[in-house]
């Protein structure tokens, strides 16, 4: 059985965990309490060296970490991995642009008003600017289409992108401006089977 360790509240753990629902494949998930470091122990510095969850282990005991990487794996062989090589790229280039472009400034400022308590006025303002800077991309993007590689249906780019976009408000960020971001959150959480 495959096993996720990871904590429940990182978005990056939480695409992982409705990937594989969505596949409907059994796993085990052992949570991982990053907040009291749980991630940073001799034993999970083992099982994953970068020191971050989410860490998958397979039936054969090899491990895989970073959530977009978990994801490709799980998704093989599936329509969320477009078979045509160009919206494949497209797909791949919203997931690299996820982790460096909206990951970085979205999660970060709903950890430091949901988990470190900050208020509004002691975020960083740079990650609230970049935060919106991702967001005016993605409703941009959405204009045209209804999933974010341009295609027929979701991909795994439309999964890993609602995960810190649909909670993007508990860290000061206004959805309301953006509608087409909205009405793509529902689509893909649908699409996803995501509660």
């Amino acid at each position: 059985m495959l096993t996720v360790h990871g904590d429940i509240r990182s978005g990056n753990c939480l695409k992982v965990k409705w990937m594989l629902d969505a596949l409907g494949r059994d796993y085990r998930w052992i949570e991982v309490d990053i907040m009291s470091g749980g991630s940073r122990t001799p034993e999970f510095l083992l099982l994953n060296p970068f020191g971050q969850v989410p860490a998958l282990v397979l039936e054969d005991g090899r491990t895989l970490a970073q959530s977009n990487a978990i994801i490709l794996h799980l998704a093989e062989g599936t329509p969320w991995i477009p078979v045509d090589a160009w919206e494949r790229a497209k797909m791949l280039e919203w997931l690299f642009w996820e982790q460096y472009s909206h990951e970085p400034y979205i999660a970060v400022a709903r950890f430091q008003r949901v988990y470190a308590g900050k208020t509004a006025d002691e975020v960083e303002p740079r990650l609230i600017e970049r935060g919106n800077v991702a967001l005016s991309r993605m409703e941009t993007a959405l204009a045209g289409s209804e999933w974010l590689a341009g295609g027929q249906g979701a991909t795994l780019a439309d999964l890993a992108l609602v995960a810190y976009t649909r909670v993007a408000h508990e860290g000061g960020f206004d959805l309301g401006i953006y509608p087409n971001v909205e009405g793509w959150i529902l689509r893909t959480e649908t699409a996803f089977g995501i509660k």
